[in-house]
């Protein structure tokens, strides 16, 4: 019998193994995908080692930063190129056009500190500037506390602001509508804030002056993969058993509450060695085993402890069998996953070692001739990627998919998608870019998460958090309980192990 049985291997999953390892716990990671890391990934592309997925870290309470440290990599943590994104909206003075202008600086989420500000002006025109400002005047208590970002913008500061800067933020950040998103996860402080100063754009100041100085992200020397790749060095010196392609299909309680032991059944592993490569295209986590894996038929494996770290639908299976109270989280009001597709193209281009629209571009709903809604310069971006590359050449990742609509990309070939995605980055760099100069091309999908941050999210997150605290020896972690982004993450993780230590040394 183990001590500790982690289910799936992305970042939440393997920082929970490496925290039980480090003093002396039995550790097995079941990992349901041939790739560790999750969502953290890599690829190679045109000779070039990329992220496939995230690619910064926030650097908000030095979360991440310390454990980086911790791995030994803080020499490789870069800061991104200071110019900062763009956005690409419908032009109103010209009907079925659009155009690109710099996204202000002084602003939370796009909302913005100074409404008058030429850089808010630019985007949202002095009838817009002018409606912000009345946010100044409103009094708060005609208002109250709100729980949707999208109708706190809109109340204080009308629907320009909301249309024009706040949403391509959210869009690009949370792949969903301002207007589902929960004010208190993806802006904490802003209510009380509001509360204290008396306006929504005093609010924003606040928390702007209280902000650390220099880039709200960073990066690492040779991409976020790094590490997961130190992760994995770490929990193979630690001697943690690693399986993938090995996905969970049942998990089962035994013994007391007191001493209670678990079941955790999985197709067999086609792989017992760590990796922490990503295939081009990403493998959603839940994917089924291999045909010749599920031949082989189940596998139990017995634990004292269990932590589940996988996307919250396949979470919110495996615990529905252990009571009606645990199957009724499954019933709460979870938002629809939104599937998002990245496609990442390496191009000669020389025009574009101007950087004509900064790190890139965030794109508002409705923006006509673009369908993607951002645009990441990569090379732009991040000064070790240009090296990398070599002059001339340059990477460009397009992001495709918002919340509550059909995928524009999932019935499209790779040509197809290619094409489309080279015309999009035309519109929005405003370059003409020759398909004959592409050099490499690769698609990826990211499909099954719970949003963490959609109205009423704390709410869901509370039950959970409850009934599995009534749980002995089971844990929940990861990105939709914890929130977007290795910040939150990984926090979560480390308090999701340091209970299961402590439950383990009789502590």
């Amino acid at each position: 019998m183990k001590d500790v049985i982690v289910i799936g291997g992305g970042v939440a999953g393997l920082v929970a193994a490496r925290a039980c390892a480090r003093i002396g716990l039995s550790v097995t990671v079941l990992e349901a995908t041939a790739a560790l890391g999750g969502a953290v990934g890599s690829h190679e592309v045109a000779g070039l080692r990329l992220d496939s997925g995230a690619e910064s870290f926030a650097v908000r309470r030095n979360a991440v930063a310390e454990f980086v440290d911790g791995l030994g990599l803080t020499d490789r943590i870069v800061a991104p190129n200071p110019a900062g994104a763009w956005l690409h909206l419908p032009d109103d003075r010209t009907p079925g056009g659009s155009l690109s202008v710099p996204l202000p600086k002084a602003g939370v989420l796009g909302i913005p500190g100074s409404p008058l500000a030429d850089d808010v002006r630019r985007v949202i025109g002095w009838s817009g500037a002018l409606r912000a400002y009345l946010d100044r005047l409103m009094p708060v208590l005609t208002i109250g506390r709100e729980h949707s970002l999208g109708e706190l913008v809109r109340k204080r500061m009308g629907r320009r602001v909301l249309d024009r800067l706040v949403e391509p933020v959210t869009t690009g950040v949370y792949s969903s509508s301002a207007d589902d998103l929960e004010v208190d996860v993806v802006a904490p402080g802003l209510n009380s804030a509001l509360t204290v100063t008396g306006s929504l754009s005093g609010a924003v100041l606040s928390l702007r002056s209280a902000a650390p100085a220099g880039s709200a992200v960073a990066g690492l020397h040779g991409g976020m993969s790094s590490l997961v790749g130190a992760l994995v060095a770490d929990l193979e010196h630690f001697g943690v058993q690693i399986e993938t392609d090995a996905p969970v299909t049942a998990l089962r309680r035994a013994g007391s509450d007191e001493e209670p032991t678990w079941t955790v059944t999985r197709r067999p592993a086609a792989a017992m060695t760590a990796t922490a490569s990503t295939p081009a295209t990403a493998a959603t986590p839940g994917d089924a085993a291999t045909p010749a894996a599920d031949a082989a038929g189940p596998e139990p494996l017995d634990a004292r402890f269990v932590i589940i770290a996988t996307p919250g639908a396949q979470a919110l299976g495996l615990v529905a069998s252990l009571s009606p109270a645990h199957a009724a989280l499954a019933e709460l009001a979870w938002p629809s996953p939104t599937a998002i597709e990245l496609a990442t193209i390496v191009i000669d281009a020389p025009e574009l070692d101007a950087n004509p629209r900064g790190t890139g571009a965030l794109v508002a709903s409705g923006t006509p001739g673009v369908t993607a809604k951002a645009l990441t310069h990569v090379t732009a971006k991040w000064e070790w990627v240009a090296a990398a590359a070599g002059p001339g050449r340059h990477v460009i990742r397009l992001s495709y998919g918002r919340a509550g609509q059909d995928s524009p990309t999932a019935a499209l070939s790779d040509q197809e998608l290619l094409a489309l995605a080279l015309r999009d980055a035309r519109t929005i760099l405003g370059v003409d870019l020759d398909a004959g100069a592409v050099q490499g091309f690769a698609r990826t999908v990211w499909g099954d998460a719970l949003s963490p941050a959609t109205v009423g999210a704390p709410a869901r997150v509370t039950q959970v958090r409850e009934l599995l605290a009534a749980t002995p020896g089971l844990e929940l972690t990861g990105a939709w309980l914890a929130g977007t982004g290795l910040a939150s993450v990984i926090p979560d993780a480390l308090a999701a192990a340091s209970r299961t230590r402590h439950a383990a040394l009789g502590l």
